[in-house]
């Protein structure tokens, strides 16, 4: 007797998973991202004919969005209909990439420095489309957390990644410095050091030059006044706490100071959103690779599908 088929692919079920990918294959422009790509293509030569760039593209994109692995990319393909059909791959019988296809598609990504090309690309959709202003920017960073264990094969922890103290709690990792649009809350710059590099030191790098205001939390106290500041920016750093804390209810002059510090902070807040996505919805809250480079270029791509997370309600608005 034969046996009926499981029937998983043609369920209907309208589920959270089902409905995020429905709404991130309209906003991403695959057009723009595998055109991209394409042209820095391996060569196929002989053997298999490798898959389409934009499948690769969309398999990427999946790992980054529910943190999987190389390996669990690929078991996820074979178990999840609903990736495959996401990915735009046939049905039970079909090739699938295994987990040394995707590792190559992601270094080729790395070898040629596509990640940041991609985030520059969806930037320019999204400026087009009206959604990014530059007249403002706010800086911030946050850490990222490193496996701290010996247990592998050097016997010693990543050397890329360094000890770091916030209040009295110690980090081992790294951190990412973005430079965010203060009108939107888009990334559109992003740096990526060891976790004990002061947040400072990379400030001025976070800037795209069309910017008139930088608005920035108290860690960045003197940034105006590095040697690599930029003439003609305002620097809109917040008081310190213990200054914050002197202030008097009852004098008219700290009531305002107040008031701007309040003004002030509301616009920082917007900072804070490009990270919850990335380490709240993507779960990327420890690093998965060895060495800044390999980390900071998956933050690139990680803080490009957060901005379009960020406007898919428009994005999709706009198409409606």
């Amino acid at each position: 007797m034969k046996q009926q088929s499981l029937g998983l692919g043609m369920s209907t079920k309208r589920t959270r998973r089902r409905e995020f990918l429905k709404e991130m294959d309209r906003v991403v422009p695959w057009r723009e991202l595998a055109e991209l790509v394409s042209s820095y293509q391996i060569d196929k030569g002989r053997g298999r004919p490798p898959f389409a760039v934009e499948v690769m593209l969309r398999i990427h994109f999946m790992q980054q969005w529910f943190n999987l692995s190389d390996p669990a990319m690929e078991e996820a393909l074979h178990d999840v209909p609903l990736f495959r059909e996401f990915a735009g791959l046939g049905g039970w019988f079909d090739a699938l990439p295994d987990e040394t296809t995707t590792l190559r598609f992601r270094h080729l990504l790395e070898k040629h420095k596509l990640a940041p090309k991609i985030l520059a690309t969806v930037n320019d959709v999204l400026a087009a489309k009206g959604l990014m202003l530059r007249r403002g920017t706010v800086v911030d960073a946050t850490l990222i957390a490193a496996p701290s264990s010996t247990k592998n094969a050097s016997g010693e922890r990543d050397s890329d990644m360094k000890q770091s103290r916030k209040g009295q709690q110690w980090y081992f990792g790294m951190k990412a410095h973005i430079g965010v649009d203060a009108d939107s809350g888009l990334v559109h710059t992003v740096r990526g050091t060891a976790g004990s590099v002061n947040d400072v030191v990379e400030a001025n790098q976070l800037l795209h030059g069309q910017e008139l205001q930088v608005f920035a939390d108290a860690g960045y106290q003197g940034a105006d006044k590095r040697a690599d500041a930029r003439a003609g920016v305002e620097w809109l750093v917040a008081l310190r706490p213990g200054k914050r804390r002197t202030l008097y209810p009852s004098d008219a002059q700290d009531r305002l100071t107040e008031q701007i510090e309040r003004l002030k902070a509301s616009v920082r807040a917007k900072v804070e959103h490009p990270f919850r996505v990335i380490k709240r919805q993507f779960g990327h809250v420890k690093v998965r690779y060895r060495g800044l480079r390999k980390n900071t270029a998956q933050l690139h791509t990680l803080f490009a599908l957060a901005n379009l997370c960020l406007v898919r309600g428009e994005l999709l608005g706009a198409t409606a």
